[in-house]
């Protein structure tokens, strides 16, 4: 990220012609740093709920909009009771709320300008509309793609003002600032669950009333991001493909989805194993199923191949001739296997005790 603002800095000096070139693009100069494996990191659902009950009662929906369908924090803030279609049981995400450097708001198509629907699950749907019940959406208007005031007539269409509903608002009825939610209440529904702790406090001056107020440093990782990343791992544990979550999610392809999410899917590598293991199965060989005798007793049978005969021939036979033969088998089985642990020991013993003399038993008084 320093690489890229430092790179985007000296890219404008250039276009004003302060430097020749950017040196931050000379490949013999100097080489961007690797970029660190770092894994997308997901809660357990026990966490969710403690930082959902550490939530005020009307940002609870928040969460359950980050977990269900995966959304970003921007576009969880923009959405609107009609974006629900509860007919269908799909969510459409439209925009997103944004904020630009000097704090003004504006709406935007998602990220990549790349709308979307994603599955809406039935307790979710129920949440919602609990939550409109409850919580009755406020009407906001604010410009569209840019606050920025237009110059030209192009300009003026394009950031023309939107006015929608939205499902999420302060309790004065405005609007969600994302800096102050994160720290007034996302990071103390964190400390409340344990996850994080104050690191100090901040004064505030409300008119003539001084407050103080604790100062929370959350890690990145315990963000608004990480209830789409459990959304993530939620989806590949239970089976659904990567080019489905993909969409869902609004990746440009699935290989975002791979690199950030591939340690999620259950048995990863253990597939593609077993699939080579079926293509170079040899047909001569008879199947034997996994839970038969065969594959019980052949892990046991020591080294022995006249005991490794029988059992060949016990396995090959049909089911009504091994119900009939199990017993024996089972008997010599474990007949060989006593006799070969033990036949060392008695061949040492033999040894020992025929060059040793006997002991003469004395006799007995009358």
């Amino acid at each position: 990220m320093i690489w890229g603002h430092l790179s985007s800095i000296l890219g404008s000096a250039v276009d004003d012609q302060r430097l020749l070139r950017n040196p931050m693009k000379m490949k013999n100069s100097v080489k961007p740093p690797r970029a660190i494996d770092s894994k997308a990191q997901a809660w357990s659902r026990e966490v969710v709920d403690a930082v959902r009950a550490g939530l005020q009662d009307r940002y609870q929906i928040a969460v359950d909009l980050g977990i269900g369908l995966g959304l970003r924090q921007g576009e969880a803030f923009g959405l609107v009771e009609e974006d629900f279609d509860f007919t269908a049981g799909i969510v459409h995400v439209r925009r997103q709320l944004r904020w630009d450097i000097k704090g003004r708001p504006y709406f935007s198509l998602p990220k990549r300008r790349k709308t979307r629907e994603v599955p809406l699950p039935a307790n979710l749907a129920l949440r919602a509309r609990a939550h409109f019940c409850r919580f009755p959406s406020t009407s906001c208007t604010l410009p569209w793609r840019n606050p920025e005031a237009p110059t030209t007539a192009l300009e003026e269409r394009q950031r023309k003002p939107n006015t929608v509903d939205l499902i999420l608002t302060s309790s004065h009825g405005n609007r969600i600032y994302y800096r102050t939610w994160n720290d007034r209440s996302w990071k103390r529904a964190l400390a409340a669950a344990g996850l994080i702790k104050p690191v100090g406090e901040k004064v505030r001056h409300d008119g003539n009333r001084i407050r103080r107020v604790p100062r929370y440093a959350a890690p990145r990782e315990d963000m608004f991001h990480v209830l789409r990343h459990t959304y993530a791992s939620v989806q590949l544990e239970a089976g659904e493909s990567v080019v489905s979550l993909s969409k869902r999610l609004g990746h440009s392809t699935p290989k975002v989805a791979l690199d950030h999410y591939a340690h999620f899917m259950p048995g990863a590598g253990q597939r593609g194993l077993a699939a080579m293991e079926a293509w170079l199965w040899d047909p001569s060989r008879p199947k034997v199923p996994e839970k038969s005798l065969r594959a019980w007793i052949a892990p046991r049978i020591p080294s022995n191949m006249q005991v490794k005969g029988i059992a060949s021939q016990g396995a090959d036979m049909s089911l009504t001739d091994m119900s009939a033969l199990l017993p024996f088998v089972v008997l010599m089985t474990l007949l060989a296997s006593i006799y070969a642990s033990a036949l060392p020991s008695r061949c040492r013993a033999t040894c020992v005790d025929s060059t040793a003399p006997r002991a003469v038993p004395a006799p007995r008084s009358s």
